[in-house]
């Protein structure tokens, strides 16, 4: 009988399967149903795609995303698997062709939206193939899209329940990247996955670095940060499709290589631009959190937000969509409080139901914590989906441990400028306030008369405006979406105004002048021209370039992402090793006997001219 560790081998060309795969594809195979909660490129597909080679029938997998589905596809049929999907990308004639191909036996997985799965005239289909050739299996990948509470809600998966009714005998494997406790609850109730095992890997993801600043001048600080990257893939996360927009064309005045995606495009423009971003290198995508989900690309060396996420949840969904290739990637993210002012105030006034406000509101503030703490960054993050971890060494509080101060007098001082102005101003007015400027504003109101006028001199605005944003995240601070902003004390500042706790807050670090940004920008443009190839060595450098180049032509001529062919971690491997036949370039990781066949010859090609 031929096992999961040969199907890995001669399939997939890897030698060994990496944490619980192994234990997944067992109980798949064997028949059980389960639950998998794996990280962005982790390898959950591969729990599917396995079993669904050794067990009888064809696997049904449901996919939110036609894009998923394409490169789904594309990536078995160049592994030599038989795949297909089913979505309204394809004319009748094309889906009846499928249609015959699924019921002839002629497909191992068949990809499926959860829209056309629930329908009768396909769930009549799926009998058909029951009573025939057979049913492997059903695999629901983004299972979170089934949380009522999260940004990627499909009413859709919620009848997905039906497969268990109609079909009891065929196990199911529902995957995730992201699902906090609430979530995954959701997932088990809503999808009668009660007795599924459940396998939960870690969640970290060692290979990005997290870094968060404070909104400055926040394109000035979006253009410092992209010269690190010069070059390469990546995406940047804007709140609204204005902001999408004029981003991306700023973006263009400076010569990236930028294109916008939101929902308020056509699809036509939509389709186009992610085929780009997909199939190009260097291409970065300004897009709303309406991008992402079916993206696949491994080789996203940022993601970048320009605005607050609404959840550490979408953050960790969204950061997670960099470095699938284990290379290393960065996570940067910029905020302010206005930011935390237009997220509250779209939760209040959404229509949502009052125990959902009052669950965004709770994510939105474990958000903010994650912000503005001043320990580890993936410590936190690990600690909402419930897993524990030590410093990790690649995060900037980790790089770059940042000083804290008693800031218990500065707190009562904010606390008493805002009860002595009504608790009806924003941040803005009541740091004029304390730093002793007599804006319009301040004389219109008469506040230079207040006895806190000027008390708060000795710290500079970018001190105060930290104050104001840890003392929001620390819920001793409430803004105000109905006035606009006015900060207003919570019962829990009480102690602290009244000198009964002693608060410590992170120190503000000042901001680098003119020289040493500009040095900063010369040195991380030098050292981005070399990102794709400073992890081979310098003698085989040029020749990993070759290998993209043939790739890249390979590519172009198949219709297919660069990335579905081999994987950059592969060519690195090609240059190092330079094998001299087939026999040896078969013992490289990521190569099976398909891919082999298939360019085994032009691999071997491009070696020989350029060794």
């Amino acid at each position: 009988m031929t096992s999961p560790q040969s199907i890995l081998q001669k399939v997939f060309g890897y030698d060994a399967f990496h944490g619980s795969q192994a234990d997944i594809i067992d109980h798949v195979v064997a028949g059980g149903d389960a639950l998998v909660l794996m990280p962005t490129g982790g390898g959950k597909s591969v729990c599917y795609q396995i079993p669904a080679l050794l067990r009888r029938g064809t696997a049904v997998v449901v996919s939110p995303l036609i894009a998923l589905m394409q490169d789904q596809v594309d990536a078995l049929l160049e592994l030599g698997v038989r795949a297909a999907f089913l979505n309204s990308s394809l004319d009748a004639a094309a889906a009846r062709a499928v249609t015959r191909r699924l019921l002839a036996g002629e497909l191992d997985l068949v990809y499926v939206a959860p829209e056309r799965l629930v329908t009768d005239s396909f769930l009549g289909l799926l009998e058909k193939l029951a009573a025939g050739h057979g049913l492997a299996l059903f695999a629901i990948d983004e299972a979170h899209c089934v949380s009522q509470w999260g940004h990627d809600f499909r009413p859709e998966y919620i009848q997905l329940s039906i497969l268990h009714e109609r079909f009891p005998q065929v196990p199911r494997i529902a995957l995730t990247a992201t699902a906090d406790a609430v979530t995954r609850a959701e997932i088990v109730t809503k999808l009668g996955l009660d007795d599924a095992r459940q396998f939960v890997s870690s969640f970290d993801r060692p290979n990005i670095r997290y870094r968060v600043v404070a909104k400055d001048a926040p394109r000035a600080q979006l253009e410092l940060f992209l010269s690190e990257h010069a070059g390469e893939s990546g995406i940047v996360y804007c709140l609204s499709r204005r902001k999408v927009d004029e981003t991306a064309a700023w973006l263009r005045s400076q010569g990236v290589e930028a294109l916008a995606y939101h929902a308020g495009m056509d699809a036509e423009t939509r389709r186009t631009h992610q085929s780009r971003f997909v199939r190009e290198d260097g291409v970065v995508m300004v897009a709303t959190i309406a991008f992402g989900m079916g993206i696949d690309k491994p080789d996203v060396r940022f993601v970048a937000h320009l605005d607050l996420p609404k959840s550490l949840e979408g953050y960790y969904q969204e950061t997670g969509r960099a470095g699938r290739d284990g290379e290393p990637a960065q996570a940067w993210l910029a905020y302010g409080l206005a930011d935390v002012v237009l997220l509250k105030s779209w939760i209040e006034k959404s229509a949502a139901s009052a125990e959902q406000k009052r669950v965004e509101s709770i994510k939105l503030e474990a958000m903010l914590g994650y912000c503005e703490a001043a320990r580890c960054r993936r410590v936190i993050l690990l600690e909402y989906f419930g897993e524990h971890s030590s410093p990790c060494g690649n995060c900037d509080t980790c790089l770059e441990p940042p000083q804290t101060w008693d800031a218990t007098t500065a707190a009562q001082m904010l606390f008493s400028a805002a009860l002595r102005t009504g608790q009806r101003f924003g941040a803005g007015q009541l740091i004029d306030i304390l730093c002793g400027k007599a804006t319009d504003k301040v004389r219109q109101y008469g506040h230079e008369r207040l006895p806190t006028f000027g008390v708060g001199s000795e710290h500079d605005e970018p001190t105060w405006r930290g104050v104001v944003r840890q003392l929001v995240a620390l819920g001793l601070l409430r803004p105000d979406p109905e006035s606009y902003g006015a900060l207003k004390l919570t019962d829990e500042a009480r102690p602290v105004l009244r000198g009964e706790i002693r608060l410590e807050l992170r120190l503000e670090r000042p901001k680098p002048g003119k020289k040493a940004k500009a040095r900063r920008r010369t040195r991380s443009i030098g050292s981005a021209a070399v990102a794709s190839s400073e992890r081979v060595e310098p003698g085989d450098a040029r020749l990993f370039e070759a290998l993209r180049s043939m790739r890249k032509s390979l590519a172009e001529t198949g219709g297919i992402p660069p990335y579905v062919i081999f994987h950059d971690a592969t060519l690195r491997e090609i240059a190092r090793l330079k094998p001299r036949d087939e026999e040896e370039l078969g013992q490289v990781s990521g190569i099976g006997v398909a891919k082999l066949a298939r360019y085994g010859g032009a691999v071997l090609q491009a070696l020989r001219e350029n060794l």
